[in-house]
């Protein structure tokens, strides 16, 4: 299972509220940042996210009178490179002797607008702030006529969702289809309406740091990551609302979330995430049913309301490719499914006709069903999480694929006993969750990926293949593949790599922004 880039944070103090919108100066004197000497050359180069560690010690307020000082732009955003090098070091220095005279000041609450200056008092970009999360600004403009406004996001907004119309129309209905089978999964689906699933808006990629948005056909799933987004959380859905309808996909149902890990990281409030989740609409916010079984309708016994998890509205149907899956919204990871590895399901069970497939890390069995489709002789799904794995039994019943089972075991110790037991496979998916959450961790995430993939290298057949992701944005493609290099090395093994694939095509890459190039999903043959 794969996850999407977030960056670490290591707040302090809690924020105020999730709710209320805040005036665009928050209620306070304007306030600046300025960068350490020598450390704004990733801003040059529109990197949006801004380290505490990045920015000047001792934050003071302005006076008034320096406060009112008007901030001119240059004629001509400063070119930059991402790193301090020669390059960037010999980039012309723009005089800004307003800004120059302000010192750095410290924002009351999440969400104010900040200038960000550097050490030296020039104008860089305009931002967001957190003052308690360890990511202290996203910068969303770097124009100084642009304010960072409610008409920026509904901007950007609608250039997320026109963007997926470029090459991929709005996905036609399947209702006709779904209502000719008539089975209770299909009945759940909404007819008339896209059944389909897509990333509509992808934070730091379509300039919208902190947002990250996925349909899954009539529902919306809206990830915030950012406490400095929370005080327009109600807008931003209305704004995402207007343009899936806008562009062909019209949706219903929202759930709004933010995960334990991420309101940590903002220092945002048990109280603050559960008036997030009160933005959801059409959807149930009850506690999940344990049995996710298809409910029998040949059994009396077994109603809907005690098996079905639609019953508490949820768990959504859409089509994932050429299968009906479900996922739960509100307590499945990230937005409740994977839509990132949509593609590379479909791509790699091309290769998976007639064999033996161990699917390790399935989650609700994305690789496993593609591949029980399209031909394999026997699947094996492994995932730890016994939910996941009950969600993605139900997925193999509703598409009528019986030679497919999951089991629930921890990957390393799985790989481990089937070698010892002298088990193999001709194709082994290893999907793991993201290993690497910030630089510290690297080295210890590859290492990690070296023993799994190793694992899964000692299950192949001289021929087999080998599909191996990394979800870490912090492990660069180089490094992972000089990891499989590593490993097949080790292992006297020849690894010949068939594709190196990305994310659908739905999750664009900011190359201002390289931690959005997070997911490596490699195909190879192993001899």
């Amino acid at each position: 299972m794969s996850s999407s880039p977030s960056p670490s944070a290591d707040p302090s103090t809690p924020s105020d509220s999730a709710g209320g919108r805040q005036s665009e100066t928050g209620g306070s004197s304007p306030a600046v940042y300025r960068t350490k000497p020598n450390r704004h050359f990733p801003f040059l180069a529109r990197h949006p996210w801004v380290l505490a560690n990045t920015l000047a010690d001792a934050p003071k307020q302005t006076s008034k009178k320096t406060a009112s000082a008007k901030t001119g732009s240059p004629d001509s955003d400063p070119p930059g490179g991402q790193h301090q090098d020669a390059q960037a070091a010999s980039e012309p220095v723009h005089a800004d002797p307003e800004h120059a005279k302000q010192q750095q000041t410290e924002p009351r609450d999440p969400g104010q607008p900040i200038d960000l200056l550097d050490h030296d008092g020039n104008w860089i970009g305009r931002g967001l702030a957190n003052p308690a999360s360890r990511l202290r600004l996203r910068l969303y403009s770097f124009s100084r006529d642009e304010p960072v406004d409610d008409a920026l996001f509904a901007k950007r907004i609608d250039e997320a969702v026109a963007r997926r119309r470029l090459a991929t129309p709005a996905n036609p209905p399947a209702g006709a289809a779904a209502a000719e089978d008539g089975t209770a999964e299909n009945a759940q689906m909404p007819i008339g309406l896209p059944q389909k699933g897509e990333r509509l808006i992808f934070s730091e990629a379509d300039r919208l740091s902190g947002l990250i948005v996925d349909r899954y056909a009539d529902c919306l799933s809206v990830q915030f990551t950012a406490a400095a987004l929370l005080s327009r959380g109600p807008f931003l859905i209305d704004e995402v609302l207007a343009a899936a309808e806008k562009y062909g996909t019209p949706c219903r149902r929202v759930v709004a979330r933010m995960d334990a890990a991420t309101a940590k990281h903002e220092a945002v409030s048990p109280e603050q995430i559960a008036e997030v989740e009160s933005w959801s609409r059409g959807i149930d916010t009850a506690p999940s049913p344990t049995n996710l079984s298809a409910p029998n309708p040949s059994d009396p016994s077994s109603s809907d309301a005690e098996q079905d998890p639609e019953s508490s509205n949820h768990t959504v149907w859409y089509w994932h490719n050429d299968l009906k899956m479900a996922i739960d919204l509100r307590d499945g990871q990230k937005t409740g499914g994977y839509l990132d590895q949509q593609a590379n399901h479909a791509e790699a069970a091309r290769y998976m006709k007639g064999k033996r497939v161990l699917d390790i890390c399935t989650y609700t069995g994305g690789f496993a069903l593609a591949a029980a489709r399209a031909g394999a002789s026997e699947v094996i799904g492994v995932d730890s999480s016994e939910k996941a794995l009950q969600m993605a039994r139900r997925n193999a019943d509703a598409n009528s694929l019986s030679h497919v089972q999951f089991e629930r075991a921890d990957c390393f110790d799985d790989l481990k006993q089937r070698h010892e037991r002298g088990e193999f496979f001709d194709a082994v998916v290893l999907d793991p969750p993201r290993f690497a959450g910030s630089r510290r961790q690297v080295d210890s995430a590859l290492r990690a990926y070296a023993r799994l993939n190793m694992s899964a290298v000692n299950l192949l057949q001289p021929g087999g293949l080998l599909v191996t992701c990394s979800c870490s944005g912090h492990v660069s493609r180089a490094d992972f593949l000089n990891m499989l290099a590593d490993v097949g090395r080790k292992r006297r093994r020849d690894i010949i790599i068939l594709q190196s694939r990305g994310p659908a095509s739905d999750h664009p890459l900011a190359v201002s922004c390289p931690e959005s190039d997070y997911l490596k999903c490699v195909i190879a043959q192993v001899h």
